[in-house]
C-alpha cells in the first residue's frame, strides 16, 4: 500500500493529518494522526474467527504514552513504561465507549485497538485525537464497523466555543467536554463544567458534532483513496428461528407479568430464572443442548417484555413512573475516626464515603508524559463484589472503578475553594449497587466534605438517566436501575449544583438519537437532581463551622526566602526536631520568591508552639514594627533590648522619654518589659535603633 495522506482543517485553521501505508503494515488497519508536533499511531487487529459460545464483542482498547514522546525518562526505579496510568485508562474508556456500540451486533471476533503517543506537543491534547485515530484505523481495514466516528474536545473561553483546545486554553475555559459522534448522531459525551445550564450544554454538543461531521467525511474520503471500502465476510452466530419463536411465545407474557410485580432485583432474577427452567423442561434433549442460543433468546424476550411494559404502561421494574426517584436516606458522621464520613442510600444503591485531610506532602503526584504536577483534591471509588451479591476475586483496580471515580471527582472539584489549605482525599466504598453508584458517590462525597468541615461553595448531587425507545415512542427514565441500564438505550449521568451542571457522562447504545430526546433527558435530569439535592441539604445544610477535635488543623504562613535554610537546618535537622517536639507535620517550599510554610497538627497548643518557633527562627524586623522587648543590659548611653530570638536593638538614652533622662537606671532595669518601635537599621552594620518615646504621648 502506498502512503496516503488526508488533511482535515479545523474551524480555527489548524490542521490534522491522517497518514497510512508507511507504518505497521501487518496490522489490519494502521493510521498516523498528526497535529502540530503530536503524533499518534493507531492500529487495529481482529481475529478472522470468533471463539465458540461468545455472544459479545471481545474488544480491547489500549492507549499508551511513550516517555520518549516528550524526550523524557520514565520516573521511578524501573526505567521503562509499566502499567497504564489513570490518565491513559480514562482515554481508553473514552474510545471504547463510542466504538463498541457501532460494531455489528453479531460480530464476536476478538478485536484489539492500540493507540500510542509517539510524539507529544504541549499545545495539543492527545485524547482529542485518540477516537479519530481508532476510527480511521478501522476505516482503512476490512473489519466490519458501522462508522466512521470521531471525538472532539470542546472548551469555551470568553463565551466562544473552541474545538480541541490547548492545555493553556483549557485553564481559562469554563467547560471541558469530549463529544463522540458519527455523521448522524451523538453517541458519547463526558466532561466537567463550571455550573453551566442545560441549554449551554446542548450548544456545546451541537458545536462539537459539527466539527465531528467534517472529520467523519474526511475519513470516508480517506477510505476511498486507499481502496478499503470492502469489509470481510463473517458468520459468528448460528440461529434456530423456531426455537427463538418458541422462547418468545412461552416466556414473553410470563416475563411481562414478573416485571410488573415491582420485586427487588434478586427476587426478580430468581423468578425470571424459574421461567427459563420451566421452558427448558419442555425441550427435547437436542434443543436443550443449544444453551448458547437459548441464553440469547431468553435475553431478547426479557428485554422486549420490560421495554414494552415501560413504553405501553409507563411502569418500571420497581413500580415507579419514569420520573420517580427511589427513596433516599442519608447520615453524616457515621464513622467516629475519619475526618469526615457520610452514608448515602438510594433504593438498593449505597455509598459509604470518607474524607481525609492532609498537608502538601499528601498530594497525589502525577508524573506522566502529557501531565506533570499534583492534585490537592482527589477521589477514589471502590466497587467490591459483595455490593452486588457476588463472590469473585479482586485483581487490582478496574477500569470501571477508575472511570467512575474520575467522574465523581470532576463533579466535586470545582466546589473546593482555591484557597483551601488542605490536601483532600475522598474515598467511596460501594456497599450495595443497583444503578448509578457513581452518582451515589457524588452525593455521599458532598455530605462527607461538609461533615469534615471543608467550606465547599455549594452542595452537588448527581443522577443517572436512562432511555427506552422503539424508534417512534420513547420514555426517559430518572434514577435508573442496573437492569434498566442493561436493557435500555442510554446511560446519562448528570451532576451539578442548584445553579448548573458540573460534570456529565453519556453513553448512547442506539443510532440516531435526536436532540429532542437529549433535551428532554436533560430537563428531566434537572428536576431529579434538585430533588436529590434537597435530601442532602435536609441531612446537612452547610459545612461544619469547627473541625472535629481529632481532625488535624493546618496553619499556613509565609517567611522571607533567605530564612528557609534557618527553618530546615543542616540536613533537615532543625525541622525534623521541631516536628518531633510539636507532633506536627511541617512542609516548606519556595513560592513567588518567599517561603511558604504549612504546619499540620491535631493539638492546638502544640501547633501554636510550632508556629512560635518558626516565627522565632525566621524573625526579620522591619522599620516601623512595634515590639514588646526585654531589657537585656544597661549602658550609660542607653539600654539593649531583646525584641526577638537572638535580636537586640539599642534604645538610646535620648529615645527613652520625651523629657531628658539623666540616668537610664532611673527608668529601666534589666529584665523589664518595654514597648519599643524600630526606627532605623544601619545599612552597613545592620544594627537596630529603637525608640520608646515615639510610642508615648508627646508633651505640648
Amino acid at each position: 500500500m502506498k502512503e496516503t495522506i488526508k488533511v482535515i482543517t479545523l474551524n480555527d485553521g489548524r490542521t490534522i493529518e491522517l497518514r497510512t501505508g508507511k507504518l505497521a503494515k501487518q496490522a489490519d488497519g494502521s493510521v498516523e494522526v498528526r497535529m502540530g508536533k503530536a503524533v499518534l499511531l493507531a492500529t487495529v487487529v481482529s481475529s478472522k474467527n470468533a471463539k465458540d459460545d461468545v455472544d459479545f464483542l471481545p474488544l480491547t482498547v489500549d492507549y499508551r504514552e511513550k516517555f520518549a514522546a516528550d524526550g523524557r525518562f520514565p520516573g521511578g526505579f524501573l526505567k521503562r513504561e509499566a502499567r497504564p496510568t489513570d490518565h491513559e485508562i480514562l482515554i481508553m474508556r473514552l474510545v471504547d465507549r463510542i466504538l463498541r456500540p457501532l460494531f455489528p451486533n453479531d460480530y464476536h471476533a476478538e478485536t484489539q485497538i492500540m493507540l500510542s503517543l509517539m510524539s507529544h506537543d504541549e499545545n495539543v491534547c492527545p485524547e482529542a485525537l485518540a477516537g479519530l485515530g481508532a476510527s480511521a484505523a478501522l476505516a482503512v481495514s476490512d473489519i466490519p464497523f458501522n462508522g466512521p466516528i470521531s471525538e472532539v474536545r470542546v472548551g469555551r473561553v470568553n463565551e466562544e466555543f473552541i474545538s480541541n483546545p490547548s492545555p493553556a486554553q483549557l485553564e481559562e475555559s469554563d467547560m471541558d467536554m469530549v463529544i463522540g459522534a458519527s455523521l448522524e448522531s451523538v453517541a458519547m459525551v463526558e466532561g466537567e463544567m463550571d455550573e453551566i445550564s442545560e441549554a449551554e450544554m446542548i450548544e456545546a454538543i451541537k458545536f462539537g458534532h459539527e466539527e465531528i461531521k467534517k472529520q467523519c467525511t474526511a475519513q470516508i474520503e480517506f477510505t476511498k483513496e486507499v481502496n478499503k471500502e470492502t469489509k470481510r465476510e463473517y458468520s459468528h452466530e448460528t440461529h434456530d428461528l423456531d426455537l427463538a419463536d418458541n422462547v418468545m411465545s412461552f416466556c414473553y407474557d410470563k416475563f411481562y407479568s414478573i416485571a410488573k410485580q415491582a420485586l427487588d432485583k434478586h427476587a426478580r432474577s430468581e423468578q425470571f430464572t424459574s421461567i427459563k427452567d420451566e421452558f427448558k423442561a419442555t425441550l427435547s434433549e437436542e434443543d436443550a443442548a443449544k444453551s448458547f442460543m437459548l441464553n440469547a433468546y431468553f435475553k431478547k424476550a426479557e428485554k422486549k417484555a420490560v421495554r414494552d411494559m415501560v413504553l405501553s404502561e409507563n411502569v418500571r421494574l420497581d413500580g415507579r413512573t419514569p420520573s420517580d426517584i427511589r427513596p433516599i436516606w442519608c447520615e453524616v458522621d457515621y464513622l467516629p475516626n475519619p475526618h469526615g464520613s457520610a452514608l448515602f442510600t438510594r433504593g438498593e444503591t449505597q455509598s459509604l464515603t470518607t474524607v481525609t485531610l492532609g498537608s502538601r506532602m499528601d498530594e497525589n503526584r502525577i508524573d506522566g508524559v502529557t501531565k506533570v504536577g499534583s492534585e490537592k483534591f482527589y477521589l477514589h471509588y471502590n466497587f467490591p463484589p459483595f455490593s452486588t451479591g457476588e463472590a469473585r476475586p479482586i485483581r487490582g483496580v478496574s477500569r470501571r472503578e477508575i472511570g467512575h471515580g474520575n467522574l465523581a471527582q470532576r463533579a466535586l472539584v470545582g466546589m473546593i475553594a482555591e484557597d483551601n489549605p488542605y490536601t483532600i482525599r475522598v474515598v467511596s466504598d460501594i456497599l450495595e449497587s443497583n444503578g448509578s453508584s457513581s452518582m451515589a458517590t457524588v452525593c455521599a462525597g458532598t455530605l462527607a466534605l461538609m461533615d469534615a468541615g471543608i467550606p465547599i461553595k455549594k452542595p452537588v448531587s448527581g443522577i443517572a438517566m436512562g432511555l427506552i425507545t422503539d424508534g417512534s415512542n420513547f420514555a426517559v427514565l430518572s434514577d435508573i436501575l442496573g437492569d434498566e441500564d442493561y436493557l435500555g438505550d442510554m446511560d446519562f449521568k448528570v451532576c451539578g449544583t442548584a445553579d448548573g451542571i458540573t460534570a456529565c457522562q453519556m453513553d448512547i447504545k442506539v443510532e440516531g438519537l435526536s436532540y429532542e430526546i437529549l433535551i428532554s433527558a436533560l430537563e428531566q435530569s434537572k428536576a431529579g437532581r434538585l430533588h436529590i439535592l434537597s435530601k442532602l441539604t435536609d441531612t446537612m445544610s452547610e459545612p461544619r463551622v469547627e473541625l472535629k477535635p481529632h481532625t488535624p488543623k493546618i496553619h499556613v504562613m509565609y517567611i522571607p526566602k533567605d530564612t528557609i535554610g534557618a527553618v530546615i537546618g543542616p540536613g533537615g535537622k532543625i525541622i525534623q526536631q521541631l516536628q518531633a517536639d510539636t507532633e506536627t507535620t511541617i512542609t516548606v517550599e519556595e513560592i513567588n520568591n518567599q517561603g511558604k510554610v504549612e504546619i499540620l497538627g491535631t493539638a492546638q497548643e502544640l501547633l501554636d508552639n510550632a508556629i512560635s518557633e518558626i516565627k522565632a527562627l525566621t524573625f526579620t524586623p522591619e522599620i516601623g514594627d512595634v515590639f514588646t522587648g526585654t531589657v537585656r543590659s544597661i549602658m550609660p548611653y542607653g539600654a539593649f533590648v531583646n525584641i526577638g530570638k537572638g535580636t537586640d536593638g539599642l534604645l538610646h538614652i535620648s529615645e527613652i522619654d520625651w523629657k531628658r533622662v539623666e540616668n537610664v537606671e532611673e527608668v529601666l532595669k534589666e529584665g523589664d518589659k518595654v514597648e519599643v518601635k524600630l526606627t532605623e537599621i544601619d545599612a552597613k552594620s545592620g544594627k537596630l535603633r529603637l525608640s520608646r518615646k515615639v510610642l508615648l504621648p508627646k508633651p505640648e
